[in-house]
């Protein structure tokens, strides 16, 4: 699957509970809600906390990229694919994640919601 022009793009129905998902979202948006184990590194904040996200990382592993729609971590999956890495943008985002079920919980661990 590819969203827009050439981005390549994963479903939600296609990840493990072991893939290495980086949450791109706003601190707000986290906090209600996000997939347990994510990295969350905003959007807003990227390029000076890349070196975060290299360090945890897989080596050679795939980045799959999730914001809510799709959009934001479109645009940070280019930025990771110029930059050599294998990354991949979440089609449909958090929003999806949660409508297949997948588990969402708050900054405290509690069950969250997607906002």
């Amino acid at each position: 699957m590819h969203f827009g022009s050439g981005v390549p793009t994963v479903g939600v129905d296609a990840l493990s509970s072991d893939d290495f998902l980086l949450d791109v979202r706003e601190s707000d948006e986290w906090a209600a809600g996000h997939a347990e184990g994510a990295l969350h590194i905003p959007m807003s904040d990227f390029v000076a906390r890349f070196g975060e996200l290299t360090e945890k990382a897989p080596d050679g592993g795939r980045i799959n990229v999730i914001c809510r729609s799709g959009g934001r971590s479109a645009q940070v999956t280019t930025y990771l694919v110029q930059q050599g890495l294998d990354a991949v943008n979440v089609d449909g985002g958090m929003q999806v994640w949660e409508a297949a079920g997948r588990p969402v919980v708050d900054g405290n661990g509690a069950p969250g919601t997607v906002i």
